[in-house]
């Protein structure tokens, strides 16, 4: 009987990991993916359900206790957060998940090896598993923390670097290699995976401290890649199979993701997170004050609105102004008026990839006028304007011409190339990178200070008046 059982088990498991790849499938466009979304979520709760009538499951008061409770503060916890964190939080929110995904994954591994021990034998595949688990998980959870303090602007977006950082890091590592040897070849007790556990969550703050904030949204993908592959192992260490599926989804796609944006950024997933290390000691980038342009909306609006084709090149600005609403309406307004109006978008937008395609989505602004930076950069050369909304280090033209900068080497979208230059800003304060931007400074360049909706809005009436 319990044989039948745990075939079906395995069944529905199976019928489980399907739902979620074409849920996962679905989620590539707009039109689909909120049905793969809720694909998604049917998958893991029957997952779940199917894994609770395990005859394995030892149904004690504590246990069934700890895992009603469990599930209702996480429920109720992400339920409020998915309605108060707004769309410029999100890849804070993302990082979070990451770390606590990475956290359960590394606390199951040690946990479990108590339990092996306990039993008296424990096989070598386990060990590994216990030790992939821990060291990566654990890994994931405090650099997960880190780049959330980042993000959040609770501690420096900067690169972080300190006296005798690089023997530190050596040491830390040594350390956790010599707990896998102490582990998987002398046949290591309890206290190595304890020792593995704390020296892996010290490696984690260790690796994304001297990341800087332009190259975090491809740090949390790499997190998010460690914590699939941890909840793999978790997996495997529970011999639950959904769980080792799940978690090789996770990491695989979390793995193409940094590939793709490394890519997007010319960069080397090795030069984002130790390039830090190369860099020159700070203080070169400051020099003297250079010239800018102001304008007037009044102006703006004239140059718009006798434009032939118009670029915007819409950053995160926006999207902490929430100004998405009245950047559609300005778009509508101009081409009322015969103007060509296209949207630009770098990969890394609004600090994630995605992240100011579903922005903008919300305005109700055509996919069919988002390009990508592939696609777009030729264009500027016969723009009349190009209308920069909150974006800064996308469009530094230091990227192409300043070998000392940290941008140098990303692609960036060809504002620059641009007849005219309209760029809407609060201030002259340097972007995620904290380097100046050399297009504000340009001769075809003209600054319109002040809040994005606020602009925006009178933006819209100044056109109509035209």
């Amino acid at each position: 009987m319990e044989n039948v059982r745990d075939a079906v088990i395995d069944l529905v498991y199976l019928a489980c990991a399907i739902v979620i790849i074409l849920g996962l499938k679905r989620l590539s466009t707009p039109r689909t993916a909120r049905s793969g979304n809720q694909l998604i979520a049917l998958g893991l709760l029957v997952a779940v359900a199917v894994t609770l009538l395990d005859p394995h499951m030892q149904w004690r008061f504590a246990n069934v206790a700890v895992i009603v409770i469990g599930t209702a503060i996480g429920a109720a916890g992400s339920i409020y957060l998915a309605r108060v964190v707004p769309m410029t939080a999100m890849p804070q929110m993302v990082a979070l998940f990451n770390g606590m995904g990475g956290a359960t994954a590394a606390l199951v591994a040690v946990a479990e090896f108590q339990r092996f021990v306990a039993s008296g034998a424990v096989s070598g595949g386990e060990r590994a598993s216990v030790a992939f688990g821990t060291t990566v998980g654990s890994i994931a959870f405090t650099g997960s923390v880190i780049a959330f303090l980042k993000l959040q602007e609770l501690m420096t977006g900067r690169p972080v670097r300190f006296p005798l950082q690089i023997p530190l890091n050596v040491a830390v590592a040594a350390g956790i290699v010599a707990m896998w040897v102490w582990l998987l070849g002398l046949g290591g007790a309890s206290a190595s995976v304890w020792i593995l556990f704390g020296l892996a969550l010290l490696f984690g703050i260790l690796l994304v401290l001297p990341v800087g904030g332009a190259d975090m949204p491809v740090v949390i993908s790499v997190l998010n890649s460690m914590t699939g592959l941890a909840a793999a192992a978790a997996g495997f260490v529970l011999e639950n199979q959904i769980l080792v599926v799940a978690g090789a989804l996770v990491g695989a796609s979390g793995s193409l993701l940094t590939i793709l944006m490394s890519r997007a950024m010319n960069r080397s997933l090795a030069n984002v997170l130790f390039g830090a290390y190369r860099l020159r000691a700070a203080g070169a980038a400051v020099g003297e004050a250079k010239p800018i342009r102001e304008t007037t909306v009044e102006d703006t609006a004239v140059l718009l609105a006798y434009a032939n084709l118009v670029i915007i090149v819409p950053g995160y600005g926006l999207a902490v102004a929430q100004a998405q609403h009245e950047l559609a309406e300005l778009a509508n307004e101009l081409e009322k008026r015969g103007v060509e109006v296209k949207f630009a978008i770098h990969p890394v937008a609004g600090r994630m990839p995605g992240h100011m395609n579903v922005l903008l989505a919300e305005a109700n602004i055509p996919y069919d006028k988002l390009y990508e930076m592939e696609q777009i950069n030729e264009e500027f050369q016969r723009a009349d304007v190009a209308l920069i909304v909150g974006a800064n280090d996308v469009v530094n033209p230091a990227a192409r011409t300043d070998p000392s900068s940290p941008l140098y080497g990303m692609p960036i979208l060809n504002a620059d190339q641009a007849k005219n230059v309209i760029v809407l800003k609060r201030s002259m304060r340097p972007g995620f990178a904290g380097v100046e931007n050399e297009l504000f400074h340009m001769p075809q360049t003209r600054m319109l200070f002040g809040d994005a909706k606020e602009t925006l809005k009178r933006l819209v009436e100044a056109v109509k008046a035209v």
